[in-house]
């Protein structure tokens, strides 16, 4: 695999994360600096973290992984769209619930957004192909793209206000409904 083949694999499994960070941020859940680091940091890590356990987990489970992956990140994507839809129709500021780059939601988010990374990594141990270099570069690519989602989420957010707090949970379902699809259709 080349460096071309790596970078184009990490934009890929990166969309989910840029898409979350794009929803939190135009919420207004998530804005300012330090949760644009919090969220970048979180889902490059866990996008670095995540095709290596894949490759570590290896070919003889591979068949138990790759059944329900899609559905577990569709559930957790799924739900904290519900919670920004449901926050988004609240007119009460202070009933928007929680920062999403903070405690068990940053956790959910990190995981969903890099399940598809479990499944490259398990990939890359079917066909014998060394895991650090691409785990890194999809873990820089993934925290970059998390940041440019922060930045841009924040300018809509704060044009946009309470829509853009729903039009991000249903692209959190969206996204969600998508990592399904394809992993039904192919």
């Amino acid at each position: 695999m080349d460096a071309l083949e790596i970078l184009l694999i990490a934009v890929g499994l990166s969309m989910d994360a840029f898409a979350v960070s794009l929803g939190a941020a135009a919420s207004g859940r998530a804005a300012g600096g330090r949760a644009a680091f919090r969220l970048s940091f979180h889902f490059g890590l866990f996008q670095f973290l995540m095709p290596v356990a894949g490759w570590l987990i290896g070919v003889s489970v591979a068949p138990l992984v790759v059944s329900f992956d899609h559905w577990v990140a569709c559930a957790l994507l799924s739900f904290v769209g519900v919670r920004m839809i449901r926050a988004g129709f609240t007119p009460d500021v202070e009933s928007l619930g929680q920062d999403p780059s903070r405690g068990w939601t940053l956790v959910m988010l990190s995981v969903a957004t890099s399940i598809d990374a479990l499944a490259v990594g398990l990939s890359l141990a079917m066909i014998a192909g060394p895991i650090w270099y691409p785990a890194a570069v999809i873990g820089v690519v993934a925290g970059a793209l998390t940041l440019v989602g922060t930045r841009l989420g924040t300018r809509l957010g704060t044009r946009f206000g309470k829509g853009m707090e729903i039009a991000g949970g249903v692209v959190l379902i969206i996204v969600g409904i998508r990592i399904v699809y394809t992993h039904l259709v192919s």
